[in-house]
């Protein structure tokens, strides 16, 4: 009697070991980093995309040819998943040239007037690629780069992004050591961690460059927008900023209670909505510590869509895909129009190397330059 006890015993611990061992395995297959071929460039290098998966569903695909998001899955009101975000199918749709879809963007993220700054008595001249200006880092910038790409040991999925900008790359001084890692976590939200230094003075501007459309419809004009920020920053005719800060009350750009997108893209009597199309300008937040902050948000209300967005820097450059024309032809065959997109690149302010008032984005040797961005959804 006291064998069979011992023995009843020891399957139930047996049975109860089992268990645990299919629990933790169901959950290694819901959470995880996939890898595969994504093609080759001209030189026979080879890009690999990532799958990032979670337990709720949420699935980003990242390329390490320029840290690209090419897709990124987000529930609606009946938790159908449904991708989010512009691209392109294959790598030969990103080499061919998009308007920077999804990409990590730098050196100098935004805007240089004329390319040129000037910084500890040495000029430095960058390419010309946005009218008179120099813009997201050049005609080779970080986004048509190809990275190292290592996934990260943890509790949620992450992949590491290592990439080294020689000094005099694109203009700019210094060799710059940069890491980025994308952090998919349980809450259905995508963290962004960036890190860089430099062995001679620099000036850095890291952002992500992902357009968005939480409905899949042609246009973004009914998406709901919040940001916090009671000022902006004015631009000339060529979207450089003037160096005013200019309080958003009373202006088109007064996100602090929620608008529409289209509810005031058109305004024919403000100079700014001309100059840039509509939307095309850095919003300064309210909250300007640099401890990590809900800043903004996004809701479609056809499909109940939510994204919020927290940052640990001081301003973001709301862009509503003004200058798409349909010359691109994106993921599925998808012509992405006019307005169809629209991206919260978190940031400092453009063309802080030529404005001594602006925070500055001087980074020195022995200094760590270091921020995250996090864009969160759900529905509601």
């Amino acid at each position: 009697m006291k064998t069979l006890k011992l023995t009843i015993a020891a399957l139930i611990i047996l049975s109860t070991m089992s268990l645990i061992s299919c629990s933790t395995k169901t959950s290694e297959q819901k959470m995880s980093i996939e890898k595969a071929p994504f093609g080759k460039l001209a030189n026979g290098q080879e890009v690999d995309l990532y799958t990032l998966k979670n337990a709720a569903g949420m699935e980003v695909k990242i390329s390490n040819y320029g840290g690209i998001i090419v897709s990124w899955t987000a529930p609606d009101k009946n938790g159908k998943y449904e991708d989010v975000t512009h691209g392109c199918d294959s790598l030969e749709g990103y080499i061919k040239g998009t308007p920077f879809f999804g990409a990590l963007v730098g050196r100098y993220g935004n805007r240089i007037a004329k390319g040129k700054f000037t910084l500890d008595g040495n000029e430095y001249t960058l390419p010309i690629n946005n009218g008179p200006n120099a813009l997201h880092g050049g005609l080779k910038g970080f986004d048509k780069r190809v990275w190292a790409a290592t996934p990260v040991d943890g509790e949620e999925p992450s992949l590491k992004l290592t990439y080294t900008s020689k000094d005099g790359e694109e203009g700019y001084p210094g060799n710059l050591s940069v890491e980025v890692v994308y952090t998919l976590q349980k809450d259905n939200a995508l963290k962004i961690d960036y890190k860089a230094t430099t062995d001679k003075a620099t000036v850095v501007n890291l952002t992500n460059h992902t357009y968005f459309n939480l409905s899949g419809s042609s246009d973004i004009l009914n998406h709901e927008v919040t940001i916090k920020a009671d000022k902006f920053l004015p631009v000339d005719e060529t979207l450089i900023p003037t160096g005013e800060l200019k309080p958003v009350a009373g202006t088109p750009f007064d996100f602090t209670t929620t608008h529409k997108v289209g509810e005031r893209i058109n305004d024919s009597t403000d100079t700014q909505i001309k100059f840039g199309g509509g939307y095309d300008h850095c919003w300064v937040f309210t909250d300007s510590t640099k401890a990590l902050k809900l800043v903004a948000s996004v809701y479609e209300p056809t499909t109940g869509r939510f994204m919020e967005v927290s940052t640990t820097e001081p301003a973001v450059q709301f862009y509503t895909g003004n200058f798409l024309n349909g010359s691109v032809i994106g993921k599925k065959g998808v012509v992405y129009g006019r307005r169809s997109g629209l991206c919260l690149e978190t940031q400092h302010f453009p063309d802080s190397p030529n404005k001594p008032s602006f925070p500055s984005t001087v980074l020195k040797p022995g200094e760590t330059y270091q921020t995250t961005t996090v864009y969160k959804f759900s529905t509601k």
